[in-house]
């Protein structure tokens, strides 16, 4: 009961957390972002700090002050990847300690699964108590935390919402141009007007984001084949909220500008990049996650 206590705690202090962070209002009723919330070199962390809220203060407008730094000196696209690697290297111990406690958690899952039909249809204080005794006593011999993930989602929320607002907003990004290609122009579009570029970038978006999305559990059951007599990990409804989230990225994604279609190839991208390089330091090498 504890743990589910603490696990509903944590869940609305990231939905209060989030809601607080995104209550201002950037773009307009077609999707443009409105000309006071644009973040151009002139812009000062006091005008933001005295119209807008602090997370905007203290948040968005560093992240969209390095990309407008960034661009005319590297591209616009580089500036992204390399703001956007940056968000990634700050979360990274974090994300190690996730990524560790989920896979072991999908290896389990069987031992849980075994755990929860044996309580199965008791509806008593003791047998609620003794199925969370087993299954705490099972995070314990695995060196499981089971708040692990949730803690970094509460950490990870914001930041991603930041960096999400930085490209919208970011003076460098509205008039920036890839290949001589407006970045304000939506992947629906160029795709209607057979223009390569915009398909390209759309493309490999959605690849890398199913990718992204598919590797945890990919290595997940590769770690679960390795160990003698335990069954595969189960991920049936996981795996329809992953496919139901996909979906509704790829539906969404078509009509915003490609600004925001690069944004999420890059941190897709990352993310694939940081997800192998964590399974070979921490997971496949057990010295290195501790």
């Amino acid at each position: 009961m504890k743990l589910l206590k603490n696990r509903k705690s944590l869940m609305g202090a990231s939905v209060i957390l989030l809601l607080l962070s995104g209550c201002t209002r950037v773009v307009d009723s077609s999707g443009k972002v409105l000309p006071e919330k644009i973040i151009s070199a002139s812009t000062t962390l006091s005008d933001i700090w005295s119209n807008e809220s602090w997370f905007s203060a203290l948040f968005v407008f560093p992240l969209a002050k390095m990309i407008n730094y960034l661009a005319p000196i590297l591209g616009i696209a580089a500036a992204i990847a390399i703001v956007t690697i940056f968000i990634k290297l700050i979360t990274l111990t974090f994300t190690i300690k996730s990524t560790v406690a989920t896979q072991k958690m999908q290896v389990i899952q069987p031992e849980l699964t075994k755990i929860q039909k044996k309580y199965e249809g008791k509806k008593d204080e003791q047998s609620r108590m003794l199925m969370a005794q087993e299954m705490q006593a099972l995070y314990g011999k695995h060196n499981i935390n089971p708040f692990g993930t949730i803690l970094v989602s509460f950490i990870q929320l914001p930041i991603i919402l930041a960096m999400w607002q930085a490209v919208q907003r970011s003076e460098s990004v509205l008039n920036g141009s890839l290949f001589g290609a407006s970045l304000q122009v939506t992947p629906l579009t160029g795709l209607m007007e057979g223009q390569v570029l915009y398909i390209v970038i759309f493309a490999l978006m959605g690849v890398f984001q199913f990718l992204s999305m598919q590797l945890p559990q990919i290595l997940a059951k590769r770690a679960a084949k390795k160990r003698p007599g335990k069954e595969k990990p189960a991920g049936n409804s996981q795996k329809g909220i992953m496919y139901g989230m996909f979906v509704m990225i790829m539906f969404v994604s078509i009509n915003w500008p490609t600004a925001m279609s690069l944004y999420w190839l890059v941190s897709a991208a990352a993310q694939v990049v940081q997800t192998l390089f964590i399974q070979w330091k921490y997971i496949d090498t057990p010295q290195g996650a501790k």
